[in-house]
């Protein structure tokens, strides 16, 4: 079955779970994607697991506007296959934060090169949307850096003295990734309350100092 068909397919088996008062309710910062069903994300994984691993049939729909067959994209992904190249590619189709959550726990934060993205998507130059994936993607990783602390909190400092509206979506990603690390022991816990001492005071940056205050709690 060529791509086309089994887009079709599958198609089909999201317009089967649609779901009008889901996609209704849906509340997500950035930009919708086109056509969508309100499928579950609990039933678009299902649906989307069962595909198996492909990753061209993924980098197919991920070109689709179906928010449904974006998702499922990341799961059908194989992670080892996004290398350095592909980094562009997958950051042209986080159109909102449901996208940038979904392919961090689906497929960035299982990426064998997940320290190469994370440094290319968090720099001064990386959309907000592509920043908080790599956070959200860090904060789920097997291996996170303590290093990565610096580099979380550089990120919430930038966006709110810029004035970016999405600094405290950025602030959100920041204290995943900063409480996940401190979580790993003394060490990383030091590291991270080093970073967070560099905070200024605005309202981003408050709330990152505020979240981790009682989720480092001894």
């Amino acid at each position: 079955m060529d791509h086309t068909s089994r887009m079709t397919a599958l198609l089909g088996a999201f317009r089967r779970e649609r779901n009008g008062a889901v996609a209704d309710a849906m509340r997500f910062y950035g930009s919708p994607c086109g056509l969508n069903y309100g499928v579950s994300l609990p039933t678009l994984r299902t649906l989307a697991r069962a595909e198996g691993c492909d990753h061209a049939f993924a980098r197919y729909l991920y070109l689709q506007q179906v928010r449904e067959l974006r998702l499922a994209a990341f799961h059908i992904a194989d992670p080892a296959q996004v290398t350095a190249d592909e980094f562009p590619f997958w950051a042209g189709g986080l159109l909102n934060s449901e996208m940038a959550e979904e392919g961090a726990f689906a497929l960035f934060g299982r990426m064998e090169h997940l320290p190469a993205l994370f440094a290319a998507w968090t720099s001064p130059a990386s959309a907000p949307l592509t920043t908080y994936a790599a956070l959200m993607a860090a904060a789920r990783s097997a291996e996170p850096s303590d290093a990565w602390a610096a580099t979380a909190v550089a990120s919430v400092s930038r966006a709110a003295a810029s004035g970016q509206p999405e600094a405290r979506l950025l602030a959100q990603g920041a204290v995943a990734l900063l409480a996940a690390l401190g979580a790993r022991g003394a060490a990383s816990r030091e590291k991270v309350l080093q970073a967070v001492a560099t905070l200024g005071r605005l309202p981003a940056e408050e709330y990152v100092r505020e979240e981790l205050a009682w989720r480092l709690e001894a």
